[in-house]
């Protein structure tokens, strides 16, 4: 595939003209022809790699003023078409749209802190039902009618953009994106045509990277005031502290707002709910008209979820009444809220993603109203993260949960010792132990009839991460193992 820089909606210095044969920010892939992006990072400048760029064939490079600065002698000594502008990653995900050229006729996107994987997913899965073949990208890789793995919640723009020509050569004609602070606010998503996009939840998360609370959530909202078109549809849940901004946000630019949750300012309103030990049912209230639909879910939260996700599906044309339909037969995300095992005594074992302050106690507040004995919660964080959730994780599991054990997650490369520590100091009475398989085999040791083990914070990870490198790990399994070990099944 070839196209000439101003088909990528680039222009080089001196209005030089020339072919390019890929894309590469990665000057190990780049290959002859290629546009090799030298993006600003957290670390480095990727101008520092631009004469390994040209070495292996890099025919353009484009980039920002310091990174021209910084290559200066290797473009003086190549001579390659430069593209100088002041954002270059959002012109990445331009050229990268225009390159690959396709994406799926209907693409939606879905930010917050918690919730954006379930809403993706069951926004594909209703889709789907349906009748439309239709994919979703996320922390889950890319699901549906055309897989694939992804490195990223949010693919960077070249990988994004290949990914989408492929699935709509494929045959998919429907898309629903998890939208990341990180991917936001890095540009990915700045070339992909949306339909809709939704808003879940704002919480604390990823204060290692953004550099305050606020260019978190200005981050999350780039989603509405740059990404989504003014023509698109907003669906906000309107029940959340920050969920009236992104509504002010999307007034401002004359986006339609969809407005989600329990308040009588919802125009998808949860009515009422009735909890099971197998899920839920609900009274839910669409603008006068009034459904009564069953859920084979666990959780109170996922109400809001396949909400937003019925909601992003009738913004992007489906009829209310058929959408409604569908949502008996949603099946859960993997490793969200997902049923690891059960106990001869008919005590359950549950795993979920849960890694925030808030995500950890609204997950165990939400398996509550299922559960007629006590909840036990295993609880960890990860390392090389923000280090100020740490305690307050073992605060939120020793608040709602009955009885707390805190064991290593995702390491990397601090002393687990010291993480635990850290979460320990909000959980003074919780029990420590270090290895997760012992903890989860301890925990489920500990059910007595009617009780619940939540397993938090790794969800469908399927490794740990010590230091540099990554064991098999996968905590539905472990739950698995333990139930079976304990209960003689083996």
């Amino acid at each position: 595939m070839m196209k000439t820089l101003s088909e990528l909606g680039l222009t080089a210095q001196g209005g030089r003209e020339c072919t390019i044969t890929g894309l590469s920010v990665d000057s190990r892939q780049t290959m002859e022809g290629h546009l090799f992006a030298a993006l600003p990072g957290a670390r480095a400048h990727g101008a520092e790699f631009v004469q390994i760029a040209l070495r292996m064939g890099a025919r353009a490079i484009l980039t920002d003023p310091e990174g021209a600065r910084i290559a200066q002698d290797a473009i003086k000594d190549h001579d390659p078409a430069l593209v100088v502008v002041e954002d270059p990653r959002q012109a990445l995900a331009y050229a990268a749209a225009l390159y690959y050229g396709r994406q799926p006729e209907v693409m939606v996107a879905v930010t917050g802190t918690n919730g954006k994987t379930s809403v993706a997913t069951f926004t594909r899965q209703i889709w789907q039902i349906l009748g439309m073949r239709a994919i979703n990208i996320g922390t889950t890789g890319v699901e549906g009618d055309w897989q694939a793995p992804s490195p990223h919640t949010t693919p960077e723009p070249i990988t994004l953009h290949r990914m989408l020509s492929e699935a709509a050569n494929a045959g998919v004609t429907h898309g629903a994106m998890e939208a990341s602070s990180h991917g936001l606010a890095q540009r990915r998503l700045d070339g992909v045509g949306l339909t809709a996009a939704a808003f879940t939840n704002f919480t604390q998360d990823h204060l290692d990277y953004h550099a305050t609370f606020e260019a978190y959530f200005a981050a999350k909202a780039g989603l509405f005031t740059r990404i989504l078109p003014e023509d698109g549809v907003a669906v906000v849940n309107i029940d959340d502290a920050r969920g009236m901004e992104i509504e002010g946000l999307c007034a401002e630019r004359g986006i339609d707002v969809m407005r989600v949750g329990r308040s009588d300012a919802a125009d998808l309103r949860v009515m009422g709910q009735r909890f099971d030990p197998t899920g839920q049912d609900l009274r839910v209230d669409f603008v006068g008209n009034i459904y009564q639909i069953r859920l084979d879910l666990i959780g109170g939260f996922q109400a809001e979820n396949v909400l937003a996700a019925a909601g992003l599906v009738m913004a992007s044309g489906a009829d209310p009444e058929e959408v409604f339909s569908c949502l008996p037969e949603l099946t859960g995300v993997r490793g969200r809220m997902q049923h690891a095992a059960t106990r001869g005594n008919g005590s359950a074992v549950f795993v979920d993603y849960a890694h925030t302050p808030d995500a950890v106690a609204t997950a165990i507040q939400a398996l509550r109203p299922h559960v007629m004995g006590r909840i036990i919660a295993i609880v960890g964080a990860g390392g090389d993260r923000d280090k100020t959730k740490r305690p307050l994780m073992g605060r939120a599991a020793q608040e709602h949960a009955d009885l707390v054990i805190i064991t290593d997650d995702n390491p990397r490369s601090e002393d687990p010792a010291a993480i635990r520590a850290e979460v320990m100091a909000g959980a003074p009475d919780a029990m420590e132990v270090a290895d997760r398989a012992e903890a989860i085999l301890r925990g489920v040791d500990a059910l007595q009839p009617g009780d619940a083990l939540l397993i938090c914070g790794k969800g469908h990870e399927s490794g740990q991460v010590i230091g540099d490198d990554i064991f098999p790990f996968d905590d539905v399994e472990q739950a698995s193992l333990a139930v079976s070990a304990l209960d003689g099944a083996l």
